[in-house]
């Protein structure tokens, strides 16, 4: 972990007071939140209507918060109401990401992303990335979807959306609540009361929201050799080697299964080669899925991928999914 991510840890999530250089800039990134908001409204800036219904799933704070599960969790929720999902995603990271772009389970991360080639494999539907949401969108109502899934996109006001869904950290909440560089926010707490559904990855004592846990159960070779349950790994050591927004989350989720963990972090969407995984001695090496898809099948037996997925309270996951598709059939009828 660099010097630099721990400063702004500390800065962001335990009210380091050396942060308070950097409250000028987070006003400064506040006055532009509000004169972009102001443009929307009175007309500089256009916002367009998908012709299918567009939910978003994004978060308010920088990081990561389980916002790629609960996009795979959502489509597949959908999909069993006999809804035609697609996903549109930035596809940060990726080479062509400024270019309207069709994703599967076979196209190049180093091209359209990490997280769409993730979400492609684990989703079986259209993905489609462009920096800009709504060219992505119109390409997914080309291929037959009547519903498309933004990952991430809550602060992309150009795509008009009809369901908001937020996706909060449940450990580290909303930090120090202040705005990014100062905080981790991109949008103010209030912004929580204007999203339709608040989810939270932890515990929660937040009225308005729904809890979830990220499960895993197994972990899987890169080669797909083989797969086997992690509590077969308990007592030995790993290489544990995560490039996401919360590598520590990662982590502690290994060492939940009694496995003893060394921990490499890498940057959120950083390009992991070969090179560094070599880590001098013989301990497995364990990742998460996706940093896995950037490194291809063409691994030994010494390197492993955990596949999480969402969990949830079957009675509330049946209401927010009723709520959901109510709206969107009534969209559809206009």
């Amino acid at each position: 972990m660099s010097a630099t991510y721990r400063w702004i840890h500390r800065v962001w999530y335990e009210g380091a007071v050396s942060g308070w250089v950097l409250l000028p800039l987070s006003g400064i990134y506040w006055l532009l939140l509000k004169l972009r908001a102001l443009f929307f409204r009175f007309g500089v800036y256009s916002s367009y209507k998908a012709h299918a219904p567009v939910v978003v799933v994004g978060n308010i704070t920088a990081g990561g918060t389980g916002k790629t599960p609960t996009v795979i969790w959502l489509v597949n929720e959908l999909r069993e109401k006999g809804f035609t999902p697609g996903i549109v995603s930035r596809g940060y990271g990726g080479s062509k990401s400024g270019t309207s772009m069709r994703v599967d389970a076979n196209s190049d991360p180093a091209v359209v992303g990490d997280e769409p080639v993730l979400l492609a494999q684990r989703c079986q539907c259209p993905v489609a990335v462009d920096s800009d949401r709504v060219q992505a969108a119109a390409m997914l109502v080309d291929d037959g979807v009547d519903v498309i899934i933004s990952d991430d996109g809550l602060q992309h006001l150009r795509l008009r959306r009809d369901f908001e869904i937020c996706v909060i950290d449940g450990e580290r909440g909303l930090g120090s609540r202040r705005l990014l560089p100062a905080g981790p926010l991109r949008e103010s707490p209030s912004r929580l009361e204007s999203v339709d559904q608040v989810l939270v990855n932890g515990l929660t004592d937040m009225s308005n929201a729904i809890a979830f846990e990220l499960q895993a159960i197994e972990a899987c070779r890169l080669n797909g050799s083989l797969a086997r349950p992690l509590q077969g790994f308990k007592d030995t050591t790993v290489h544990a080697v995560a490039g996401i927004g919360y590598p520590k989350r990662f982590f502690d989720l290994l060492r939940g299964f009694g496995i003893q963990v060394i921990e490499h972090s890498f940057p959120d969407h950083a390009v992991i080669t070969q090179a560094d995984l070599q880590f001098g001695d013989d301990f497995e090496v364990f990742m998460t899925e996706k940093d896995a898809v950037k490194l291809g099948r063409k691994l030994s037996d010494r390197y492993w991928f955990v596949p999480v997925d969402l969990i949830m309270d079957a009675e509330k996951s049946n209401a927010l999914i009723e709520s959901i598709t109510v709206h969107l059939r009534k969209c559809g009828e206009h």
